[in-house]
């Protein structure tokens, strides 16, 4: 693909809704020299109660789950305290680039940085290289081209609520994701420096984040390895910005590594070292975690994970399947019998853009193609809209499937993996259609 150059906002993508824009702009730090941030605190519920800023369920989303308000960051679902999981509530999609006061925030250790120098730190390239190199943050501003891609940023067990049977890990409602304009420099460009030299077999990536573990453990640091042959190389960055603003602490800053068309475990928040590696990496986050079955869907059967017969693949290695989800209506309100409304939602995938989207409003019985809004890139959520009357008093299901680039259509039967990982199945929204007298 070919990067964008100018990392402006215009060409006619949707403005960021007015209240979020203005909040988040409030609450963003430019970051020069030392960047800090104090520690998390709760948003109590007005009259000080302990049951901090709960939120309405949103049964087709996210679960009842209190907020929490983070340095940088609007009031967004709090899953974990430690490690630190925030979700993003629904209405920030009607966006197709997230705010990033309200982007979405997964961390797998639980001592991450609040506090970074950036006349002392460095981004080092070594290992299995001709010339083991360490970057400044003015070097990688000044001495590479800068580009951009607009890329979702999606965990891998986004949507594992809806796994039955149940499994254990972060309850994701939909809202583990978000979509940016990422700006930085060419990873490969920092690699072509450095001189990969032959036999390396793997590209390991590690941030500052860590836990208390032993040196050596899984507790202890976070690193993801991708394959130096993988055509997705071409496209990754390190991203110095996101939407047109240096990153929050709490998405990577001062750095993190994009990966488009992958799944967020293998974008590296705080990048400081990319080691070129002549042995497979053999680390508990590449052998042992973020496996997805090797079969149609990645799905798989308890009974067939006991046989010890299923074979798996790194997440990180596979495109992120086709997804669509509803924004609006969301079941909060009643609609209208005879009057004229407009279903609106998303899509992206991995693999190509999205080619089709199709709407059903008669519980998936018949489907209507959805118009599509203007393309800001195969990596980028695209978004989709149908007008729709509703004839008929009552309770009424929609549901959404998209296509994308290759032809992978979201599948109708649900899913199921042990790790709760890369569900697609096609989205269902309740509404409820009032009476006019």
């Amino acid at each position: 693909m070919s990067y964008q150059r100018d990392p402006s906002h215009a060409g006619g993508e949707p403005s960021l809704r007015d209240y979020s824009r203005r909040r988040a702009l409030q609450i963003l730090t430019g970051f020069l020299g030392t960047a800090a941030i104090p520690w998390p605190r709760e948003v109590h519920a007005e009259g000080g109660t302990a049951a901090s800023g709960l939120v309405l369920p949103d049964t087709h989303w996210s679960a009842a789950v209190p907020t929490g308000l983070m340095p940088q960051k609007l009031p967004l679902l709090r899953l974990s305290d430690r490690p630190i999981v925030l979700e993003t509530p629904r209405p920030f999609f009607e966006s197709l680039l997230t705010p990033n006061a309200a982007f979405f925030v997964r961390y797998h250790l639980d001592v991450i940085p609040n506090t970074i120098d950036l006349s002392q730190w460095r981004l080092s390239v070594g290992g299995n290289v001709s010339r083991p190199l360490q970057f400044s943050f003015s070097q990688l501003l000044s001495q590479f081209e800068p580009v951009s891609v607009v890329a979702v940023n999606q965990c891998t067990g986004n949507s594992r609520s809806r796994f039955f049977p149940r499994l254990p890990g972060t309850q994701w409602g939909n809202g583990g994701m978000g979509n940016a304009r990422w700006t930085g420099v060419r990873l490969m460009d920092l690699l072509d420096r450095a001189g990969l030299r032959p036999h390396t077999v793997a590209l390991r990536f590690q941030g500052l984040d860590f836990g208390r573990g032993a040196e050596g453990t899984p507790s202890h640091s976070y690193s993801k390895s991708l394959d130096p042959g993988d055509p997705i190389l071409q496209d990754c960055l390190i991203a110095y910005q996101m939407n047109g603003e240096p990153l929050p602490m709490l998405n990577g800053f001062p750095v993190r590594l994009i990966v488009p068309g992958r799944f967020s475990t293998c974008w590296i928040k705080h990048l400081s070292w990319i080691e070129a590696l002549t042995e497979p990496d053999s680390s508990h986050w590449m052998v042992n975690a973020y496996r997805l079955p090797k079969q149609p869907h990645h799905s798989t059967t308890p009974e067939e994970v006991a046989s010890g017969k299923v074979s798996t693949i790194p997440a990180s290695h596979t495109p992120m399947p086709v997804r669509s989800f509803f924004v609006l209506p969301d079941g909060s309100s009643k609609l209208v019998v005879h009057l004229p409304t407009e279903i609106k939602g998303i899509a992206f995938s991995g693999s190509g853009g999205i080619r089709q989207v199709e709407i059903s409003t008669d519980g998936g019985r018949s489907w209507r193609l959805a118009r599509l809004d203007p393309d800001l890139g195969p990596y980028s959520f695209r978004g989709w809209r149908l007008a729709w009357t509703p004839r008929q008093p009552g309770e009424v299901e929609l549901r959404c499937r998209a296509t994308d680039g290759k032809g992978n259509v979201q599948p109708t039967e649900p899913i199921w993996n042990p790790g709760g990982y890369a569900w697609n199945v096609v989205e269902a929204q309740t509404v409820f259609v009032g009476e006019t007298a």
